[in-house]
């Protein structure tokens, strides 16, 4: 009988990562190739899109090389992809700009100029938050700029589009990746006319939008002997990083919800239909014709703890640094932190808000610091998990990757502070599994999207303390308090 394996292509912000798994979820071979970022004028951010898709190539050849395994035994690839990229391309599908990317900043004037004014109406029409990440924001400022790519672009695309067009010849976008652009309307399950308007482009100019289980076939020759791969294999859309690292992690049932915490944060959970919340404090982003994943992200997770080691001038490694965190009781002894140190989206959706500690005192050392932030970050994962709550109800399980993971002192304040038991799969690689999965499930070689809970390794799960939760209960009401009337000051 011979081998069958699957590929989960994940095209991040920070790297391009391309993940062998056989169809039962172990992995077997990984290769990274890391992005390399431009930052042209202050709250900029962009990436060469070219860059990236040479990236994946080699990334692909490379990790097939690892594994050991020959191209007939590779059965599919699918594809994950990091939101809110995007870039100007010309005719001949050559980019003609670089590819902006969700932290660039530079729509920030148009952003609360909508929000100001019709941003309830058409965030009630789309589900995406109105702020500078999204395409729809990035748009009006090229619109408004006279920005020159914008006037001389036949389409806009994401950077997982641009890459499927080198590839396949083919401009689609699945479910999820058309929701991040805030020009999508979820319930129609197509682009949202008056936004296309708004921002000066036509239908025509965007992809074709698809499920995520779509298969794509034809792969470009030249391509294909690069990779080192048949050019008759079969490449599944797959959808966005969001979507998949929560199916990766087998978070898609009613009550479970998938919380990320690398050098940003989310924490997301899959429901029926479309769920848009009155407080604008939650997105609501497409996943399958009718599925959609609710949640908040974050911009500042282990981001924040960097800064504060770099701060402190700290060589060791991360897990002594946050060891002396444990050396304080819940509380930090007084001390309150807002993580918003590269300004936030949810909860509160400002560009402009800022990070602060508030309580401080002469008695207070590093490790009181150190415990401060991790709590802070926490707690901002909470009040997000709160917002969700009131439209997805109360979580029943909370599943947890990303860098933080690998913490027992963060997982612990995770079950403490949620008061829930905390499960964390035995993988780092959620969102590359949930790629292959979903090929699995596009070429039919699996019977549907639940099924990954058997192929899923699985740790003890982190159990609440009970005395630590109710201490923490009290001080994240004023937390909350803090961070509701901070808000005005941003």
């Amino acid at each position: 009988m011979s081998r069958e394996f699957v590929m989960g292509l994940d095209i991040g912000t920070t790297s391009v990562k391309a993940c062998v798994f056989d169809i039962k979820g172990k992995l077997i071979a990984e290769n990274e190739k890391m992005n390399s970022f431009h930052y042209p004028e202050p709250g900029w951010s962009e990436q060469d899109p070219i860059e990236i898709e040479r990236s994946a190539v080699l990334a692909i050849k490379e990790a097939i090389e690892q594994a050991a395994i020959n191209k007939d035994e590779l059965i599919a690839l699918g594809f994950s992809a990091a939101m809110h990229s995007l870039l100007c391309v010309n005719e001949e599908g050559t980019p003609i700009s670089p590819a902006l990317i969700w932290a660039d900043g530079r729509s920030v004037a148009q952003a609360e100029a909508i929000k100001g004014t019709i941003g309830k109406s058409i965030f009630s029409k789309t589900g995406t938050p109105i702020h500078p990440m999204t395409p729809f924001s990035k748009l009006l400022w090229m619109k408004e700029t006279n920005y020159q790519p914008y006037k001389e672009a036949a389409y806009f695309m994401s950077i997982k589009e641009y890459l499927l067009q080198c590839w396949f010849g083919q401009r689609v976008i699945d479910y999820s990746m058309a929701s991040a652009t805030g020009l999508f309307n979820p319930a129609a399950l197509d682009w949202e006319p008056e936004l296309l308007e708004m921002t000066g482009i036509t239908r025509e100019q965007l992809s074709e939008i698809v499920p995520p289980t779509k298969v794509l076939t034809g792969l470009n020759s030249g391509i294909a002997d690069e990779m080192g791969i048949n050019p008759e294999m079969p490449f599944v859309m797959g959808a966005a990083d969001g979507q998949l690292a929560n199916l990766g992690i087998g978070a898609i049932l009613p009550g479970e919800v998938a919380v990320s915490v690398g050098t940003s944060g989310a924490i997301r959970q899959i429901n029926k239909g479309v769920k848009i919340d009155e407080n604008q404090e939650t997105f609501c982003y497409s996943f399958t014709a009718d599925s959609t994943i609710v949640g908040g992200p974050t911009n500042n997770g282990g981001i924040v703890l960097q800064w504060l080691k770099d701060l402190l001038n700290d060589q060791r490694d991360f897990s002594d640094f946050l060891g002396d965190a444990e050396k304080v009781a819940p509380g930090a002894e007084g001390i309150l932190f807002l993580p918003y140190l590269n300004g936030e989206r949810a909860p509160v959706w400002n560009q402009r808000a800022k990070g602060n500690f508030y309580g401080v005192s002469i008695t207070h050392k590093k490790e009181h610091f150190i415990r401060a932030v991790l709590e802070g970050i926490t707690f901002n994962l909470y009040q997000i998990g709160k917002a969700l709550e009131r439209l997805a109800g109360e979580p029943e399980k909370i599943y947890v990757n990303g860098g933080l993971a690998r913490s027992p002192l963060w997982l612990q304040m995770m079950a403490d502070i949620f008061e829930a038991e905390i499960y964390v799969s035995e993988s780092h690689h959620s969102a590359a599994w949930g790629a292959a999965w979903t090929a699995l499930v596009g070429i039919g070689k699996v019977d549907s999207f639940e099924a990954i809970k058997k192929n899923i390794p699985m740790g003890e799960p982190v159990l609440p303390n009970k005395e630590s939760s109710k201490v923490y209960k009290a001080i994240y009401e004023n937390y909350e308090k803090l961070a509701r009337d901070m808000v005005k000051y941003f």
